[in-house]
């Protein structure tokens, strides 16, 4: 158990989806932390499910799926239950099952089906890369956000995989905002931003503006989950502060806890 007082005093605001926040916001309070929720992300199904469906009726076409997050997992099955596929039809034993990442794994668990491989670094790229000898050459179905990173299917065909990529759920702004929790952030009256996904970071731009964010980011931390988070948030112009060095709560917050601890001692040692 880390100390109760690492992150104490501390206002860090949580941009995650209420219903995926509460893991983080639990590990944050028990170390201190004051949390801000505030959703800049939501998610919603597919505007059609044609492409899905199409795909989910020859599921013996495919060698291999790769689920690339919870949610991924989450629609799928959902839609599967709509047309009366069991799950043991998607987890059948003469296809590889590929979760990204523990918390995906388990969700897959929790569905009934075996997962044959876990990723270890949780991108997507990097699995791939981890089971190239698995995955090359090899017919996989991609379910994935309407904002899905391209350079997994890249990776997949580089390895000389046929890749069929479906839309399983879109990353949408959340209906409405936390007024109050807008105008801490515009206000700098916070520590640290989380942003768990690219599309985060894009609706916290959007919700201000550009030249707002990169002022902001000036002097209040902005903390990145994983590296495809950071690079966005990188690649827009605006630095990250804290990057957890494999994407999942325990590492942001262990990330967040060096950071300040550092930070406390260097102004100490003024």
């Amino acid at each position: 158990m880390m100390n109760t007082s690492s992150l104490s005093g501390k206002r860090i605001v949580v941009t995650r989806a209420a219903e995926q926040a509460q893991e983080l916001v639990r590990s944050l309070e028990q170390n201190g932390a004051e949390v801000i929720l505030f959703p800049t992300v939501s998610f919603a199904p597919p505007e059609d499910w044609q492409k899905n469906d199409e795909q989910l009726s020859r599921l013996e076409a495919f060698d291999a799926i790769l689920f690339l997050s919870k949610n991924a997992v989450r629609y799928i099955f959902d839609r599967c239950a709509r047309l009366g596929i069991k799950c043991e039809m998607v987890g059948s034993p003469n296809r590889f099952i590929v979760a990204v990442g523990p918390a995906t794994a388990q969700a897959l668990t929790e569905k009934g089906v075996r997962v044959d491989y876990v990723g270890k670094t949780q991108t997507g790229e990097s699995v791939v890369r981890e089971f190239r000898e698995s995955l090359g050459g090899r017919r996989v179905l991609l379910p994935r956000s309407d904002r899905g990173d391209e350079r997994v299917s890249d990776a997949l065909r580089e390895i000389g995989a046929t890749v069929t990529e479906v839309v399983a759920y879109r990353t949408v702004a959340p209906l409405s905002i936390d007024a109050g929790a807008l105008a801490a952030v515009r206000a700098g009256e916070v520590d640290a931003i989380v942003f768990s996904s690219p599309s985060a970071f894009q609706n916290l731009e959007n919700f201000l503006d550009k030249s707002e964010t990169k002022k902001l980011a000036q002097s209040v931390a902005f903390a990145a989950i994983g590296p495809t988070t950071a690079r966005a948030i990188r690649e827009a112009g605006v630095p990250v502060a804290i990057e957890a060095a494999r994407p999942s709560s325990d590492q942001i917050v262990e990330a967040m806890i060096e950071y300040f601890s550092k930070s406390a001692r260097a102004k100490a040692n003024q």
